[in-house]
């Protein structure tokens, strides 16, 4: 036989694109189309059904920027389609084919019912089945001009992501507003030929089934009548029907499908916009559940749930109905999709507790997996904590974008830092947007590692990252796809139900230990700096309102706890988690609101801990200490006069003149407080220091070396740092000033100025204070540049093998050396509040205030010493998709802590996120709670979420050791219980002495339930 497979692919291909697709509608007639321009801000249905509008005509251009225009579309369907199947099909003017980054709407009935949406990829909106024919169309569309961002393949630079700088001409021609017949015959034969052509291209050359089908649907073909494509319809359909119905082979793998419609809580349109885009997709979704029985839709973010019972209770009622026929399936259990590497441990818990909380409360359901798809790398505390929170699977994707190493494994056991193991599924599919093409099918069973081991993985289907969600042409390739020769089997169930099966296949799956680091999207460490920073602050200003709130509930006579706003707070801080707004990946829409909201939240929280301090009584001033360490340092006073006190953890002491170790003298540019002696040299660098109490010098080189390297990646600018960053740099040598700003007994201070660049300025105060090894260096910067990085090195005299630098909950040990491809990836990580280098013996630790992402590195001198260099990123300014990210004013700390162990570490990373706090009290009671043991450390202090007036204390293993204590209480104390994260007791705890007994493993987590008597 001779071989015509280019001749029959090509006359497949062109016969279905020009010919089968478009004769899907049999017939149209057009809507008559009348058009408002709401102004500003979206409006609700019921002012836009109650504006005037005017006669708008096809073809006409529509839409500002960010704009609404609200469309009223009347119509009837003629008498002779009665029978037929009748559709409204609406084109916006749409660009390309990705449903979320650009036009869409949502089209509703007059008494603003809303129907279901449209997108380029999902056009329609159903009328009748059967239609009666007579029937008429009143709709009114509110349909969003939101811009494509993206339109240049992430290479244009556009002012499009701001209202503020978008313009306001239209940005789209509206195509077609139509009344049309759906032809069954012609739109399922389409979906045949698809299934089988893309089926074909995917099998080898050799295979007998590539040929089968070849020349089946080449047979079939012929009998296509080009003149009556609806009339040849169902004879090509039956000549297909033997290649359709060949059933796979038995060690077909099987594809688990799932409903998914990834709505990025923001990214390149803001969270109001998101707020509509979840009334879109999630209409789509409750009519596609109509139409298929067999559809199951996961869904996760309890956040955008909350949208849309507050602003689309009909949406909302129809989830509801959903969630009880099983169709709905809430998933993930957090409030949004968050981040997986910045945020805090207390808000990575919170995230848990208000999503999983959400889910219970109204649909009854508890949640059993972790749900990040998207995230940028995950750090190693989630096992623990998501088994915490009552969770028995994680999956994500976003493993498979690894620049350099592929991950050995599709289906493992993850284990944390504590040791605790959750069972992990990452998608061979490689999308969590999958239409289950042809090549996707091919692709998931060529990914797939577990072969030999286990046999099934999942795909969650659907239009997402804007929405859109899954579509019925995805559901019906899943039908012709659910036993075909050749292909994957796929089989639409809950995720729950997969990894059920998964688990019990393949119970003896491999183990992955410690984070699962992404090796891509680096940049997101540092990237909108302003974000991170707010984030850390909130973080920290919620764990000091909650301690001092539950002091002043315990022992203020009429104080009520605000249990209402920390929630709201909470969640807002929860929000700005998500994993496009904190990385710092967004538009500068995004960003300006951001650091607005976190502006207000940071203003809401001060006043809270004032009142709840207030409430203590009046007296003197007092030094208030939210760390969970005990703290002796300088303080200032109202006046700014500089005190030394010694306050103890998580209580106060007033502002009396303790006497430090030793008074700090300045001399010339040398500062010495008997503990370290600081010379900074003529340049403004850390030319010595020196460890009084070690009789040893800290730096092998320069210290707090500012060097500014060009910082162009690759693709994706806000997101990635590319290794040959290092290439190409300036440092920041030439000071315009090094002068002594502050000498007094307590307090030693340098300023270092200087410009650069275009127009950008650096002052730095280096000071060091009475009684405390750790040198400060706060930094104000004035941001001109663009494509850059600025970061600063501690090049130190110490041979460490590796770094340890702080995540949640504890700390993760990093090689310093680059013996394989996958330490060498790792040339920029992530950590938050320290980085601890160290030898046996000695160790220093660099702490900072609202810095992630850092470099280790290590060169082995001429002298045979070590240098080890740890290199905060300080600020970047890529430019896509903000243009003008990171401009402007930052002004953060960070801070060099000589002679330091890691418990050293921890201590004075909290001490710095967590300055004391001068008030006027009366003698304030004892610590709420206080802690007998060394490496147990409280992360939080609250009273109880259901208002029962228990105290709920979260602490943990902080050295990565074992550790044994006693918490003791500043109140009468009745009885005690081990709880989940949800506050739900598991067990009674151990009382001894009047407190609690602690025993805890390395890094274990523990949540105490404490009954007050």
């Amino acid at each position: 036989m001779h071989d015509e497979r280019s001749r029959i692919e090509e006359r497949v291909q062109r016969l279905h694109d020009q010919r089968i697709k478009t004769a899907i509608y049999a017939a149209t007639v057009p809507f008559e189309v009348e058009a408002w321009q709401a102004p500003g801000e979206p409006v609700p249905f019921e002012e836009a059904a109650a504006a005037s509008y005017e006669p708008f005509a096809m073809g006409t251009p529509w839409g500002p920027p960010w704009g609404t225009t609200w469309f009223r579309m009347r119509g009837e369907v003629p008498a002779e389609w009665a029978g037929k199947r009748v559709e409204a099909v609406i084109d916006l003017g749409f660009v390309g084919d990705w449903p979320g980054n650009q036009a869409e709407a949502l089209v509703h009935l007059t008494d603003g019912t809303p129907l279901k949406a449209v997108n380029p990829l999902n056009q329609y909106v159903a009328i009748a089945n059967p239609a009666t024919g007579g029937e008429t169309v009143d709709y009114l569309v509110e349909a969003a001009s939101n811009p494509d961002i993206l339109a240049d393949n992430f290479s244009k630079i556009t002012p499009l992501g701001d209202k503020l700088t978008a313009g306001d001409q239209p940005i789209y021609t509206f195509r077609s507003a139509d009344i049309a017949i759906l032809d069954e015959d012609v739109w399922h034969l389409d979906l045949d030929v698809q299934v089988l052509r893309e089926l074909m291209l995917e099998l080898g050359e050799h295979d007998p089934r590539r040929h089968e089908i070849a020349h089946a649907l080449d047979r079939a073909m012929d009998l296509l009548d080009l003149d009556d494509v609806s009339g040849s319809a169902p004879a090509v359909r039956e000549a297909l029907q033997p290649v359709l119905s060949r059933p796979a082979h038995a060690s077909a793998h099987t594809v688990s499908g799932v409903g998914h419609a990834h709505i990025d809580s923001a990214w390149l349109w803001p969270i109001r916009e998101t707020k509509r885009k979840t009334s879109r997709t999630f209409s789509n979704v409750t009519s596609l559940a109509d139409e298929y029985d067999d559809f199951i839709f996961a869904c996760s973010q309890a956040q955008q749930y909350e949208w849309v019972r507050d602003n689309y209770p009909k949406v909302w009622a129809r989830i509801q109905e959903s969630v009880k026929k099983g169709q709905w399936a809430p998933v993930g259990g957090m409030w949004v999709e968050s981040d997986g590497n910045l945020p805090g441990g207390e808000a990575v818990a919170r995230q848990f507790i208000h999503g999983k909380r959400f889910f219970i409360e109204h649909f009854g359901i508890e949640t059993k997996g972790v749900w990040l798809p998207d995230s940028f790398g995950y750090n190693a505390a989630y096992p623990q904590i998501a088994k915490l929170a009552g969770n028995e699977w994680f999956l994500t994707q976003k493993i498979s974008w690894n620049q350099t190493n592929r991950f050995p494994h599709h289906t493992f056991w993850w284990e944390g830092i504590d040791g605790t193991r959750i069972f992990t599924h990452f998608p061979p599919v490689d999308t969590y947007n999958a239409r289950f093409s042809g090549e996707e099918m091919s692709r998931a069973v060529r990914n797939y590692q577990e072969k030999g081991g286990a046999s099934r993985s999942l795909a969650p289907f659907g239009w997402g990252d804007g929405g859109g969600g899954p579509t019925r042409e995805i559901m019906e390739r899943a039908r012709r796809l659910a036993d075909l020769e050749g292909s994957a089997k796929v089989v639409v169930e809950h995720p729950d139900e997969f990894f059920a099966k998964a688990r019990e296949e393949y119970p003896d799956a491999p183990v992955w230990v410690g984070e699962l680091y992404l090796e891509l999207h680096r940049a997101t460490y540092t990237s909108q700096a302003r974000t991170k920073q707010g984030n850390r602050r909130s973080e920290h200003l919620l764990r000091e309102a909650e301690l001092w709130a539950t002091t002043a509930a315990l022992h203020a006579p009429g104080y009520a706890y605000p249990h209402e706003q920390l929630d709201r707070l909470w969640k807002t801080v929860l929000l700005h988690q998500f994993h496009d707004i904190l990385p710092g990946s967004s538009i500068a829409w995004v960003h300006r609101e951001a650091e607005a909201e976190y502006a207000r939240v940071a203003g809401e929280l001060k006043d809270l801990t004032a009142e709840a301090l207030a409430a203590l009584g009046a007296g003197g001033p007092r030094a208030f200490n939210t760390s969970p360490y005990d703290r002796a340092e300088v303080v200032r006073t109202s006046d700014g006069t500089p005190v030394y006190v010694e306050v103890p953890a998580s209580g106060s002491a007033p502002l009396a003149d303790a006497q430090p170790p030793q008074p700090v003298t300045v001399s010339g540019r040398v500062l010495d407080n008997g503990l370290v002696r600081v010379e900074i040299a003529a340049d403004g660098t850390l030319s010595s220091v020196r460890d009084l109490r070690a009789n040893r010098e800290v730096l092998a080189d320069q210290g707090n070396l500012l060097r500014l390297h060009t910082d162009l990646p690759n693709y994706w600018d806000a997101w990635d740092i590319d290794k040959h960053y290092q290439n190409r740099y300036t440092d920041l040598l030439d000071a315009t000033s090094v002068t002594v700003v502050e000498q007094d007994p307590l307090v030693g201070a340098v300023r270092v100025e200087r410009s650069f660049g275009k127009g950008s300025t650096i002052t730095q105060t280096i000071t060091v204070r009475a009684g405390s090894p750790r040198i400060d260096i706060e930094t104000d910067i004035d941001w001109h540049e663009t494509e850059k990085i600025l970061k600063a090195a501690f090049p130190v005299d110490i041979r460490a093998p590796h770094s340890s630098a702080e995540i949640q909950f504890g700390h993760i040990q990093r090689p310093t050396h680059t013996n394989t491809s996958w330490e060498a990836a790792r040339f920029e990580v992530s950590g938050h509040r320290w980085v601890h280098l160290g030898e046996p013996g000695y160790g220093v630790a660099v702490i900072n205030d609202s810095t992630y992402g850092h470099d280790v590195s290590r060169t082995v001198r001429e002298d045979g010493g070590t240098t080890t260099t740890v290199r905060l990123s300080l600020v970047r300014a890529p430019r896509i998709p903000d243009p003008e990210a990171d401009q402007g004013r930052h002004r953060f700390t960070y801070a060099l802590l000589p002679g330091a162990t890691v418990e050293d570490a921890v201590a004075e990373g909290y001490a710095l996120n967590l300055p004391l706090r001068v008030a006027e009290a009366a003698g304030a009671p004892a610590p709420v709670v206080s802690v007998e043991g060394e490496g147990v450390t409280v992360e939080a202090v609250k009273l109880a979420d259901d208002a029962s007036g228990d105290v709920v204390v979260r602490l943990y293993e902080s050295r990565g050791g074992r550790a044994q204590g006693v918490l003791r209480t500043g109140f009468p104390l009745a009885g005690a219980q081990i709880t989940d994260l949800l506050e739900r007791p598991t067990e009674d705890a151990d009382l001894a002495d009047g407190g609690v007994s602690v025993t805890l493993r390395p890094f274990q987590i523990l949540t105490l339930r404490l009954r007050r008597g």
